[in-house]
């Protein structure tokens, strides 16, 4: 194990924020996005005043809690991505969709500045999907989604980006991948997870444990 340590070690190279603030800008983008690690990539479905759907991909999906159900993802600032919060603002509702390899490529294309008058559903064939009392689109081909409708935006000020917050009010699974203690094996409906701006991956479990107790070593479950 020292034999290792030591190598590890050696191999390993330091960078300073300085050093990391001098790289090109795409590079810079890349390599920080990934020290975060896999994130919850999913498609965020809205529809504006005027009734054009909007589809983009997000990464920076974050579960707030279960009670009550809050789902946030950080919006980057509005002259980069302005029509998903804005057409969240107008309405309060919003769906998130997990993305299937089966159309990682279409999803990964929404991450381009379509106009706003331009659905991503029709530009990347997708297939909206509308469901009764849910006033914003989802992603037909996906295996889990669900409707959120808006809390609060957050503003980030020291770098311009929002923090959406939602509520969530209805959610759609493929029932095949609901365990029996209410954990979802998203492994079974393969749904993608990202890494750094343009890297998409399969998810596989490695174990689940109990609950961890001081001075009992947590099971494999």
């Amino acid at each position: 194990m020292e034999v290792e340590y030591l190598l590890n070690h050696f191999f390993m190279q330091h960078f300073t924020i300085d050093t990391i603030q001098s790289w090109d800008r795409f590079y810079r983008g890349n390599f920080i996005n990934c020290l975060s690690r896999f994130k919850s990539a999913s498609l965020i479905g809205t529809v504006n005043a005027a009734g054009v759907t909007n589809l983009a991909i997000f990464s920076n999906i974050i579960h707030l809690g279960a009670d009550p159900a809050l789902i946030a993802f950080q919006n980057r600032p509005t002259a980069a991505a302005p029509h998903t919060i804005a057409n969240i603002e107008v309405t309060g509702v919003y769906t998130l969709n997990h993305i299937h390899p089966s159309f990682v490529d279409k999803a990964h294309q929404t991450s381009a500045k379509y106009a706003a008058e331009e659905s991503e559903f029709a530009s990347v064939q997708l297939t909206e999907e509308w469901k009764p009392n849910i006033q914003a689109p989802f992603v037909a081909e996906s295996n889990i989604k669900y409707a959120l409708s808006l809390v609060e935006i957050v503003p980030i000020q020291h770098n311009n980006t929002f923090l959406v917050i939602g509520k969530l009010t209805d959610v759609f699974v493929d029932e095949s991948c609901i365990e029996s203690d209410g954990y979802l094996s998203l492994e079974k409906v393969q749904s993608v997870t990202s890494l750094g701006i343009d890297g998409y991956y399969n998810v596989s479990k490695i174990a689940r444990y109990n609950y961890a107790k001081p001075g009992e070593m947590a099971k494999e479950i």
